[in-house]
C-alpha cells in the first residue's frame, strides 16, 4: 500500500499538476485534494482528476479548523499549495491574502502536528526575497517582500519553519520561481498572452518589459517537490528554479514566435505598483540531491502553447467569467 497524501489547493495550477505527478509515479498512493474552489480552482480540473480512483476531492477552506482536522486524519504527507497567489489581486484586496496564506497555514500546521503527519511540505515563492538586482538568492538571504502577496508568503514561511525549531515537527519550505505549463489559470502572463493571441487580442506588456524572471516548467517543479518529500531535510528551505532567466520582453517574443505572430500584437501598459525588477535563486542545495530541470524555456513555451491550443474547452469558460 502506498502513501497517503493531503494536497491543499489541488484544483489549481501547480497543485493539480503535482497530484498528476504523484498518481503517475506512485500508482499505489492515494491523494486527498482539499480546495476551496475560489476563482483559481477549476471544476474541469477536479473532474479530470476524479477519473483516477486514487484521488479524492474535498471542497473546503484551509481557514476552517473542522474541515482541516477531518481531512488530515490518516495521511502520511501534507503538501501545502493552497494560497491566494496573484500579486495584482493582493494589491487590490490584501486582507484575504493574510487570512488564507498566514492563518490558513497556521491551522494546517496545528492539525498536522496534532495528527502526527510525518512530513509537512510548504510550497512558497522566490518573491519573498524581493528584487535580486545582482547574483542569485541563497536560502539564507534576508527576506524583503514587496507586495502583500509576497509578504503573506514570507510570514507563512517563517511560521512553518518555527514548527521545526519550537516543536521539532518535520517541516520543510520550498521557494520556487515563476511556473508555467498546462492548467495554469489564464490571468497569469504566459496563458494570458497565449489565449489573447488565440482570440485575436493584443497582449499587455508591463512597462518596457525589462523585468527579469526565472521560468520553471511546472512538471520540473513537481519532480523537485516529489524528491523533497523523501530527501528534504527537516527544518530546511530549498530553492527551486530552472536557471532559464529572461526579461518579460524576451518572453513575449518567444510566445509571439511560437504562434507565428509579430511585435505589432504587443500593447504596452502602465507598470505594476511595486514591480520587482529581477528574481534569481541559487538551486545548488537542491541539485546536490540529484535534481535538475529537464525542459528548456523555448521548448516549454511551444509545449504550453500546444496544450492551450488543444484545450480551449478548459480555458475559454475561465476567460468568459472574468
Amino acid at each position: 500500500m502506498g502513501r497517503r497524501y493531503l494536497v491543499t489547493g489541488g484544483a489549481g495550477f501547480i497543485g493539480s499538476n503535482f497530484i498528476r505527478y504523484v498518481l503517475e509515479h506512485e500508482p499505489g498512493s492515494h491523494v486527498t485534494n482539499l480546495d476551496a474552489m475560489t476563482y483559481a480552482g477549476v471544476q474541469a480540473t477536479v473532474d479530470e482528476l476524479n477519473e483516477n480512483r486514487n484521488h479524492t476531492f474535498v471542497r473546503g477552506d484551509i481557514r476552517d479548523p473542522e474541515i482541516v482536522d477531518e481531512v488530515m486524519q490518516g495521511n502520511d504527507v501534507v503538501v501545502h499549495f493552497a494560497a491566494e497567489s496573484h500579486v495584482d489581486r493582493s494589491i487590490e484586496s490584501p486582507m484575504v491574502f493574510l487570512e488564507t496564506n498566514v492563518i490558513g497555514t497556521a491551522i494546517l500546521l496545528e492539525a498536522a502536528r496534532r495528527h502526527n503527519i510525518s512530513r509537512f511540505v510548504h510550497v512558497s515563492t522566490d518573491e519573498v526575497y524581493g528584487s535580486v538586482t545582482e547574483g542569485e538568492a541563497f536560502e539564507t538571504r534576508c527576506l524583503n517582500p514587496s507586495s502583500p502577496y509576497s509578504s503573506s508568503k514570507a510570514a507563512s514561511d517563517l511560521l512553518v519553519l518555527s514548527y521545526w525549531t519550537t516543536y521539532g515537527y518535520n517541516t520543510i519550505v520550498t521557494r520556487c520561481t515563476n511556473n508555467y505549463g498546462p492548467y495554469q489559470f489564464p490571468e497569469k502572463i504566459i496563458p494570458l498572452f497565449l489565449t489573447n493571441l488565440f482570440e485575436g487580442e493584443n497582449i499587455p506588456l508591463y512597462g518596457d518589459g525589462s523585468n527579469e524572471r526565472d521560468w520553471l516548467f511546472v512538471e520540473d517543479h513537481c519532480s523537485a517537490l516529489h524528491l523533497l518529500v523523501d530527501a528534504g531535510q527537516a527544518g530546511e528551505i530549498y530553492n527551486i528554479g530552472s536557471g532559464f532567466r529572461t526579461s518579460n520582453r524576451e518572453l513575449t517574443h518567444l510566445i509571439l514566435d511560437a504562434l507565428g505572430e509579430d511585435a505589432s500584437r504587443i500593447a504596452h501598459v502602465e507598470d505594476r505598483l511595486g514591480h520587482d525588477f529581477r528574481y534569481a535563486v541559487d538551486t545548488s542545495k537542491l541539485q546536490t540531491l540529484g535534481w535538475k530541470p529537464q525542459r528548456e524555456l523555448s521548448d516549454g513555451i511551444i509545449k504550453t502553447a500546444d496544450w492551450y491550443r488543444r484545450h480551449d474547452r478548459w480555458w475559454r469558460p475561465l476567460r468568459e467569467s472574468r
